[in-house]
């Protein structure tokens, strides 16, 4: 049965040969949940996906079909929407009339559709744009075979509104099916059940059956190829890095059983990690059953490997267990930042895992030094009502929010503290987490209602003030105490024989170069560059800490290979630091302007702009 506005827009368009586009009605922005969406009143429930991948005009058409349901009779449907162009709605089959609101720079345009009370289902026609912030199109030689083109997705935080129409916040969950096409010769996959080897025809299907947040809707497409770790892990990568990815992740095994003992049965199936290009703008993305990772981590001693050890944990703090909104992000991240530790301590012991908690600290004092250890934004409960969600993706979350955590654990004990985490995972799955709940859940399993262990433990300072309580736990590994007395060895001689760094991670090397102090003198920095190789080094975190001191030091020597680094990485977590760094000093601002210039067609979208950003202060 046709509904009557259905019908009318139908007659309408018909009998006037009018456009589909009218103005109806606009929804404002919820400022808090970053979202155009009437998603409380008329919530999407399934998205059936039809889409084709165009490497020429760089462009996904697509026909996005969503199950809605509405609550409460409401008259109109609203989508999220950036940088879309949309050619048709349809609701039973009857093109519709349709309405785009002002577009903003931040948050995109409101797309209204008019629904009547029976209407269920609605299909959206459309292209994505130029400036679609979740989309990189790399050309072959951006690539590691330079054979083949690539595209990749990154949707979180607010992005997916850029890859499809949809009502895009964290709090409202969709399963998904997906077609896509694309070129023959390549392979599509997702973050659901996923193809193991290409077909001829250039099509691929994808189920999700298990309900996620718009911005784990995820796609690859590129000269994949995949390779299995176990029965139900595996890599997908470039055909030229699928053995040596493989073999750098050959203990996903171990880290999930060792998440399954903390976290509970691991709910997603398979668990498969695709090594994406260089200029994959961050380290991970949990997308549920394949997360994207850079390949920074590959480092050929699998001393990088805890980021996969945090991707995985998300796959219970995260995916099973998400925030509600930007604003409780720190319940993803910091959650998921202290269950990596305990994955990571499980596997490869506690001295270990020690040095990962003292550079967390050291990233968290880095952040408290930019922001101002009375910021805001250094408070877990961050306010980021009518501000882009990505300014609270700092190391506060991450590393403040795991401290947190560790000290609930040593106060209340580590059996106690694991039980009650195990049932915060299997009682709240796919239900949205706010600060609040989490909290009073806190209250009741962990505190067993006792208002003076959470008054003691000082909760409400640790998630609603700025800065650290004291009672913050920090004590420096026994490893790293033996780099530091090595380090002051060598400031004292400069004869690097005091560094013996045979049996030293990357860790350590980590240790040494942030500590060292910035400037160093030349004749140090000669020494180090040549006993040890530094320029020019492959692994790209001990580069990043030395290319950073080269800056600081005025160290040219080592320039031309940091700007070759600068070219071919596209992790913002490297490259921030380095242009922040060039641009400290006026002698090296046009560096970082020119650099920034050749270099920002292999950044992604959401890298370039911030990168922009910074090199544009001065």
């Amino acid at each position: 049965m046709i509904n009557k506005i259905s019908l009318w827009g139908f007659i309408w368009m018909s009998l006037f040969g009018m456009s589909c586009q009218h103005k109806i009605n606009n929804h404002p922005l919820n400022e808090v949940m970053h979202t155009f969406s009437n998603y409380d009143s008329v919530p999407c429930k399934h998205l059936n996906w039809q889409a084709k991948v165009n490497f020429e005009t760089k462009q996904i058409t697509g026909i996005a079909t969503w199950t809605f349901e509405n609550k409460n009779n409401s008259p109109y449907i609203y989508f999220d929407t950036y940088d879309l162009s949309i050619q048709h709605v349809t609701i039973n089959q009857q093109n519709i009339d349709y309405s785009l609101g002002k577009p903003n720079k931040e948050f995109g345009t409101c797309l209204g559709i008019p629904i009547g009370s029976n209407d269920s289902i609605v299909s959206i026609e459309y292209t994505t744009g130029a400036n679609a912030t979740a989309l990189q199109w790399l050309a072959p030689l951006q690539t590691a075979g330079k054979k083949l083109p690539y595209l990749f997705t990154q949707c979180e935080t607010i992005h997916a509104r850029s890859l499809l129409p949809c009502q895009d916040l964290p709090a409202l969950r969709v399963t998904y099916q997906a077609d896509i096409e694309v070129p023959k010769g390549m392979m599509a996959v997702m973050s659901a059940k996923n193809p193991q080897a290409k077909n001829e025809s250039g099509k691929y299907h994808f189920d999700m059956e298990i309900p996620i947040p718009t911005y784990l809707i995820a796609l690859a497409v590129g000269d994949i190829s995949y390779k299995a770790i176990d029965a139900r892990s595996g890599v997908y990568t470039e055909p030229s890095m699928l053995d040596k990815a493989a073999a750098e992740l050959s203990d996903i095994p171990m880290m999930m059983a060792a998440a399954e003992k903390l976290g509970g049965p691991y709910k997603w199936g398979n668990y498969d990690v695709l090594i994406a290009p260089p200029s994959f703008p961050i380290g991970g993305m949990e997308n549920p059953r394949l997360t994207f990772a850079t390949p920074t981590i590959i480092a050929g001693d699998k001393s990088l490997v805890s980021l996969i050890a945090h991707e995985m944990a998300h796959s219970w703090s995260g995916n099973l267990v998400t925030n509600a909104t930007w604003n409780d992000v720190w319940l993803n991240e910091g959650f998921t930042t202290y269950f990596e530790r305990r994955i990571m301590e499980a596997i490869s012991g506690k001295d270990y895992n020690d040095m990962l908690w003292e550079l967390g600290y050291q990233d968290m004092e880095s952040d408290f030094k930019d922001l101002g250890m009375d910021s805001p934004d250094t408070k877990l409960y961050v306010d980021l009502k009518g501000r882009h969600p990505e300014n609270g993706f700092t190391n506060i979350p991450y590393e403040k929010g795991a401290v947190f955590i560790k000290m609930l654990e040593e106060n209340m004990g580590r059996k106690k503290f694991d039980a009650y985490l195990n049932n915060y995972f299997q009682t709240n799955a796919f239900v949205p987490m706010t600060t609040k709940k989490c909290l009073a859940f806190m209250q009741q399993y962990l505190f067993e209602n006792d208002i003076k262990i959470k008054e003691k433990l000082h909760i409400q300072d640790w998630v609603f003030s700025p800065g650290l309580p004291n009672n913050c736990p920090h004590k420096n590994p026994i490893r790293f105490e033996k780099v530091d007395t090595a380090r002051k060895l060598f400031e004292q001689s400069g004869d690097v024989k005091n560094l013996v760094t045979t049996n030293w991670t990357t860790h350590e090397w980590l240790q040494l170069l942030r500590k060292l102090p910035h400037p160093l003198d030349h004749t140090k920095m000669n020494a180090l560059d040549n006993a040890f190789q530094l320029t020019g080094i492959s692994n790209c975190e001990i580069a990043d800490e030395w290319y950073k001191l080269s800056i600081s030091s005025n160290y040219e020597k080592a320039y031309p290979a940091m700007q070759d680094f600068l070219g071919k990485v596209g992790r913002k977590k490297f490259l921030e630091p380095l242009y922040r760094e060039m641009m400290n000093t006026e002698a090296n601002q046009k560096m970082a302007k020119d650099i920034f210039k050749q270099s920002k067609d292999n950044y992604h979208p959401q890298t370039a702009k911030k990168i922009e950003g910074i090199i544009s202060k001065k």
